[in-house]
């Protein structure tokens, strides 16, 4: 049984090797709560039909081809949501296609990568899934579409993480170096561009060595007390919290075995 991190994980362990070590290893539920992606998920798969099936023939799709995207893939949705997602993708029609000279065919579209990393004498799967990768001409741009309603960006540690996994997963996977990671807000209609350098990838194979040592040793699962505490669904257990935690559930999972696979 493969042993898998996504980014999320490896930012969660940055943050608290503690609040890692119970959710992950342990499985202690944190009864956190996620609403539904369906209108993002709508909107991924129409921008993924829009960019791969187009025949490239013209220098551009007019707008009736983004609208084909969207009805062939708006099915199940609530006429509200319908009519959103139409606005929406609309607005990303106009900033990013209506205006160029020619659509850029990317180099890929919605799919996975996969590397391999060999570190303390374990080997990791890198595999991780993208939105679109554009290839420039000193390398590669990975395009993430954000479809939530709040601009928001990610913290600076947490995205220098994600870089790094994915500079080394489109290092083997294309032969490569990814030169931006770019959050492109589907709602808004901004793009951040993230520039992105070894020294990103050398940061992620530093934290992946540090994770392996802790999870082949056994080594202890030290809290790192933050501004996050207050929020922590594990503060309760928390040594670094409360000074009388409450013990661990007797039915808690045991740790997995160290097959390790690393994934986005």
């Amino acid at each position: 049984m493969s042993y898998q991190i996504s980014a999320t994980k490896l930012q969660a362990y940055s943050r608290c090797p503690y609040a890692y070590y119970l959710r992950y290893e342990r499985r202690l539920s944190s009864n956190e709560f996620f609403g539904s992606a369906a209108l993002g998920s709508a909107l991924h798969q129409a921008l993924a039909k829009f960019h791969r099936d187009w025949h490239y023939n013209d220098p551009i799709p007019d707008v009736r081809w983004v609208n084909r995207c969207w009805d062939e893939n708006s099915g199940g949705l609530s006429p509200t949501q319908i009519v959103e997602g139409r606005d929406i993708l609309a607005g990303y029609y106009q900033k990013f296609v209506a205006g160029e000279s020619s659509l850029r065919q990317p180099l890929a579209v919605e799919g996975k990568i996969q590397a391999y990393l060999q570190v303390e004498n374990l080997e990791f799967c890198v595999t991780g899934r993208y939105d679109r990768i554009d290839y420039l001409s000193d390398g590669l741009e990975l395009i993430d579409y954000k479809s939530s309603r709040e601009f928001k960006l990610p913290e600076a540690d947490e995205m220098d993480l994600q870089i790094g996994l994915y500079y080394l997963a489109l290092e083997q996977t294309y032969h490569q170096s990814l030169r931006y990671l770019s959050l492109l807000f589907l709602r808004t209609g901004e793009m951040v561009r993230f520039r992105a350098t070894h020294k990103h990838k050398k940061q992620v194979q530093q934290m992946i060595s540090h994770l392996a040592m802790r999870l082949r040793y056994d080594q202890s699962w030290e809290p790192t007390p933050s501004k996050q505490c207050d929020r922590c669904s594990y503060a309760r257990y928390c040594p670094a919290v409360s000074t009388q935690p409450l013990p661990l559930p007797a039915s808690l999972g045991a740790s997995p075995e160290l097959q390790l696979a690393l994934s986005l």
